[in-house]
């Protein structure tokens, strides 16, 4: 098989499966789970084929015409490009969704929707890898697009319920508020560059025997910004990833770790040239990835519920990756992405089990159960792993990653070559180190709650009022093996930079010890809060006590969303108000008096139709007597 055949499959599969699922799942419900899971897992092995047989090589592009455009140097092609990032980023979405897929057949046992969502994670599993092989930007927009379907069905899986309906309809809309600005800037970028391919724009505009430049690269660039904000859940466009938190716990997983939100950033690295033909996108790339992390650290603690808390986390370590982007550094992001791809479905998936064994994930009720981690040790030692991968603590594998994007950063504020560079670097290290010190105390606030008490050696068992039920051994069997990279990945930063551009993201010193002293320094703080609150009133939350006034503002998420309701949600429903008050009481009134009229006349005009031969006449009469004292008059004023 070579590859172009083999890569051609791997979105192909989990796409087949997908329509055989939705036109079967009803009547042969018991070839669901092969279906769901099988052609996915055949996808991972193709992707993994696909990346050994082509990492470290030269770039493997082939293209069939799909459709003209009405200009013939602007055809949609359906392109692929097999480059180092393309094809690592593969592996993750698959082997990601494949673990969604086989941990969803114990998750999602007994669910009467299960055809459907297994049917819409593979088509989203699809979706996404199209977007990440696809070298035409028409074709990426349809696998985006598709995406932010299936993330609407799956975040409102259960429907029964208002939270779940609210959240996909918000995901849905606030997603699609970036797409417009997106799509406008695709149009924008194809009109400028002559191609929708990815590639030959990425070539003109780095060839040093190219002249070509964009006409309007700031604008290009923020409206495709716009886009991924949207998609990446960044500042502004971040308040409907911890709403989507209402879908599958496994959705969510697949959600956050590999797909939809993975989207934007891996965007912006295939097209980082775009973004760095201008000063001014770079600089507002940084202040927002900045914006990003440190709000959405400060939010996850004051969340109560786990998923909500995993959430947040993951708009911070997207921040993170924008902020590589920010500082031209697409090596280091897409590293982290991939690293972050692992622990962060291991810490979905956990929370999952932990969700299924206590019959809830409020860190509020779970702290006063005791015997959690007894009862379910397979979801506390592999949410431990994950924990300390995301609070990046050496030799877990959130450490290399995220030290390779503050060393990225680090570089950009110490280069005197570039003003704006320097700029976005000073922003994105002083936030990046920063967020250090909050996601250790987040993730050690987290795992302190949920699973220690400080004061019972020997835990009680669970109430059985608490208890659901046991995860099964397919959700354990997909803990552990996401565990394993959580743990390791990051040691293949050595390798990586082969596959990549060739640039280091070996961690340097100087912010590798500032880091992880942040880092440290975050826990032992979240650590004497804890022991510290709980001895002074037994509330084992140390969270409020932290933040003091900041507590409640960060729960809310900093009032956004309240803020959108003043300043779009409210005025948008008065205009429809007013609209709905003229189109009822204004124009309806002459459209009916329009109706009315006529049938006024025409009842008078029945009215006079007596059949009296003498009420006629003297009708005839009075009329002509009418015209004749008309015309007198005229005559006489003439």
């Amino acid at each position: 098989m070579t590859v172009t055949t083999a890569a051609v499959l791997v979105p192909l599969l989990p796409a087949l499966a997908a329509a055989l699922i939705f036109l079967t799942g009803r009547r042969a419900p018991g070839f669901v789970q092969p279906l769901a899971v099988l052609p996915t897992l055949a996808a991972a092995g193709l992707a993994v084929f696909v990346a050994v047989r082509q990492g470290g090589e030269e770039p493997l592009t082939a293209a069939h015409r799909l459709a003209p455009t009405g200009n013939d140097s602007l055809p949609i092609e359906l392109a692929l490009r097999l480059d180092g990032f393309a094809v690592l980023v593969a592996v993750l979405v698959a082997v990601v969704a494949t673990c969604v897929q086989l941990y969803s057949t114990g998750y999602l046992r007994g669910d009467r929707r299960y055809p459907s969502y297994a049917a819409l994670v593979s088509l989203f599993t699809a979706a996404m890898l199209l977007v990440v092989y696809t070298d035409d930007l028409i074709v990426l927009l349809v696998g985006w697009e598709v995406m932010g379907i299936c993330s609407y069905f799956l975040v409102g899986h259960y429907w029964e319920t208002g939270a779940a309906r609210a959240a996909s309809l918000k995901a849905f809309l606030v997603t699609k508020l970036g797409d417009v600005p997106f799509l406008i800037g695709i149009l924008a970028l194809a009109s400028d560059a002559g191609t929708f391919r990815i590639s030959t724009i990425v070539a003109r505009l780095t060839s040093s025997l190219s002249s070509f430049e964009l006409s309007h690269p700031t604008l290009i660039a923020l409206l495709l910004l716009a886009g991924v904000a949207g998609k990446s859940a960044q500042v502004p466009l971040h308040t409907w990833l911890p709403d989507a938190m209402a879908g599958p716990t496994p959705a969510s997983a697949l959600i956050h770790a590999a797909t939809m939100v993975a989207a934007g950033v891996y965007f912006v690295a295939r097209l980082l040239p775009v973004f760095t033909a201008s000063a001014a996108a770079l600089i507002v790339l940084a202040v927002l990835a900045a914006l990003t992390m440190t709000g959405s650290a400060l939010a996850a603690l004051a969340q109560d519920d786990i998923k909500r808390i995993l959430a947040y986390s993951t708009i911070g370590q997207l921040g993170l990756m924008t902020g590589a982007l920010a500082v031209a550094n697409r090596e280091a992001a897409v590293f982290h992405l991939l690293t972050h791809g692992a622990f962060k479905a291991l810490l979905f998936l956990a929370a999952g089990v932990i969700i299924h064994t206590a019959g809830t994930g409020s860190l509020r009720a779970l702290s006063r159960l005791r015997g959690l981690k007894e009862r379910a040790p397979d979801a506390y030692w592999t949410m431990t792993i994950g924990l300390l991968a995301l609070a990046a603590i050496p030799p877990f594998s959130g450490f290399f990653s995220k030290e390779a994007v503050i060393g990225a950063a680090e570089h950009a504020a110490l280069d005197s070559g570039s003003g704006s560079a320097t700029v976005a670097g000073w922003i994105v290290l002083a936030a990046a180190l920063l967020t250090a010190l909050l996601t250790a105390a987040y993730a050690a606030r987290l795992w302190l709650v949920a699973f220690h008490d400080p004061v019972h050696a020997r835990p009680e068992p669970l109430p059985a009022a608490a208890v659901h039920e046991d995860s099964t051994p397919a959700m354990t069997t997909v803990l552990w093996l996401l565990a394993v990279p959580a743990l390791l990945l990051g040691l293949t930063y050595r390798a990586l930079p082969d596959w990549l551009d060739g640039g280091s993201l070996a961690p340097t010193l100087t912010t590798s010890v500032l880091a992880t002293a942040a880092a440290l320094t975050g826990g032992l703080i979240m650590y004497a809060g804890w022991r510290r609150a709980y001895e002074a009133d037994a509330a084992v939350d140390p969270g409020p006590a932290l933040l003091g006034p900041l507590f409640a503002p960060a729960g809310a998420g900093f009032g956004l969303d309240t803020a959108y309701r003043t300043v779009f949600v409210r005025p948008t429903r008065a205009a429809a108000t007013l609209v709905r008050f003229l189109d009822r009481t204004v124009i309806d009134t002459y459209v009916r008096g329009a109706a009315t009229a006529p049938g006024l006349l025409g009842t008078l005009t029945r009215r006079a139709q007596t059949g009296n031969v003498q009420t006629y006449l003297a009708a005839l009469i009075g009329g002509a007597l009418v015209l004749a004292v008309a015309a007198v008059l005229v005559a006489a004023g003439g």
